[in-house]
């Protein structure tokens, strides 16, 4: 039978699914404009499939409508069909933007950033995901033996990211069983945050093509090594040189560096109620996880939530244009729009403000009971602790405006109340379903 083919507008919104409307691809030129219709409550719709609470009810007209620059085609060689979508901004039916677009809460971020402070970000996002084609070995953390019985996944995820029109880094067994890691060059502004949406579905695409699975859920199980997001950031000046070394400067930050890495700390027991969203999130977060549990900037310290990644000093190598902030408690529960704008809009936050990094981004490496010990800030221990940070934090109101700030405190606590009853274990398994 012949077939149609079809063209997907997603968005990725609070629950950190990509959603969306497929269309007739012979109307492709009339949907750039018109978009497909949506409604302000499928915001709402949890990761778990209900919509359990929305400020919209039934009532409200809006369009999705595709960014040309986001478009991925990819032909996998099989019978299958190809992968072909956009991603796309939620707009009003006159074309502005929608209070909730999770696009434009990152876009308003990034030309907040660079409008008061003449800087633009550079960021990358890496993905570690749980790949079910191959088995648990124990030994096998970043061995050869696993690159190899990984067999054909890796070099179709690199074919298929280089179709969507991303440019792989690397690709690696990770420390966890059956994990992996994937990453992708840096991108300026919103596009970051777009590369990490399409990377994540490349990952998923290819498991699927290969009768598998790639577990994205930020713990697979309560007591194992959990798969985290990591965000790389820099700053550009206006003549896009780096803005944030300053060899002169603490950590070889520029005052501006300084302050913006201030911010993020400053508002990161927040932040992880956007960039760490999940009821499992937080499982990640504990000691003895290779991951944060307290707040504090340290050069290359993994426990660190904000890591300084140095330059190489190699011949050839400009190490200015290497070094970045490294923000490490994050997961792909979350739509990286989310994610990537409340970081930028922190960052910006300690701009404005003029804030230092603390006395206690001093300190060295140390274990979970000694940064206690110091007086270290610890991450919240829960998704509830996060959004009661998040809700108190009078500068996040701006960020989001009344709506959205409404809306996304909302869905995230529904969520909580829909598996209140479930133990670790129960959430682990549920958490692997949908992510």
């Amino acid at each position: 039978m012949h077939r149609a083919p079809l063209i997907m507008v997603c968005t990725c919104e609070i629950a950190g699914q990509v959603r969306g409307k497929a269309f007739p691809a012979s109307e492709l030129p009339a949907r750039m404009t018109s978009g497909v219709g949506w409604v302000p409550s499928m915001t709402m719709i949890s990761a778990l499939g209900p919509t359990a609470d929305t400020p919209f009810g039934l009532t409200g007209e809006l369009i999705l409508v595709p960014d040309p620059a986001t478009e991925v085609q990819v032909e996998f060689g099989d019978d299958g069909e190809p992968e072909h979508f956009f991603l796309g901004d939620l707009r009003e039916t006159d074309g502005t933007p929608w209070s909730c677009c999770p696009r434009d809460f990152a876009r308003r971020a990034i030309a907040a950033l660079q409008h008061e402070a003449r800087l633009q970000v550079l960021a990358a996002f890496e993905h570690e995901f749980t790949y079910t084609g191959i088995e648990a070995r124990g030994g096998a953390a970043f061995s050869l033996d696993a690159f190899r019985r990984q067999g054909a996944f890796g070099a179709m995820l690199v074919a298929a990211m280089t179709q969507a029109g991303l440019q792989p880094d690397s690709f690696l067994p990770e420390y966890g069983p059956r994990q992996f890691e994937v990453t992708v060059a840096p991108a300026r502004g919103l596009r970051a945050a777009d590369q990490a949406v399409i990377t994540r579905e490349m990952v998923r695409a290819t498991a699927h093509r290969l009768n598998s699975r790639a577990l994205l859920t930020p713990a697979p199980e309560p007591n194992d090594t959990g798969n985290g997001v990591h965000v790389h950031l820099s700053l550009l000046g206006p003549d896009g040189a780096p803005a944030l070394p300053d060899p002169a400067g603490r950590f070889g930050l520029s005052p501006a560096g300084r302050s913006f890495a201030a911010g993020i700390l400053d508002h990161q027991a927040a932040l992880v109620a956007l960039t760490a969203p999940s009821p499992v999130s937080a499982l990640r977060l504990r000691p003895d996880r290779i991951a944060p549990t307290h707040v504090y900037l340290a050069d290359r310290d993994r426990g660190a939530s904000l890591r300084l990644c140095p330059g190489l000093q190699l011949p050839g190598m400009d190490p200015r244009r290497q070094l970045n902030l490294e923000y490490r408690a994050a997961d792909a529960t979350a739509s990286p729009y989310f994610a990537l704008g409340a970081i930028v809009w922190a960052g910006l936050d300690g701009i404005r403000r003029g804030l230092d990094l603390p006395p206690h981004a001093d300190v060295a490496d140390m274990d979970d009971a000694a940064r206690s010990l110091a007086g270290i800030p610890r991450l919240p221990a829960t998704l509830d602790e996060a959004l009661d940070r998040l809700e108190a934090t009078e500068a996040a109101r701006d960020w989001f405006g009344p709506v959205l700030f409404d809306a996304y405190l909302r869905h995230k606590r529904a969520e909580l109340r829909m598996v209140a009853e479930l133990n670790e274990t129960a959430l682990c398994e549920l958490y692997a379903q949908l992510f």
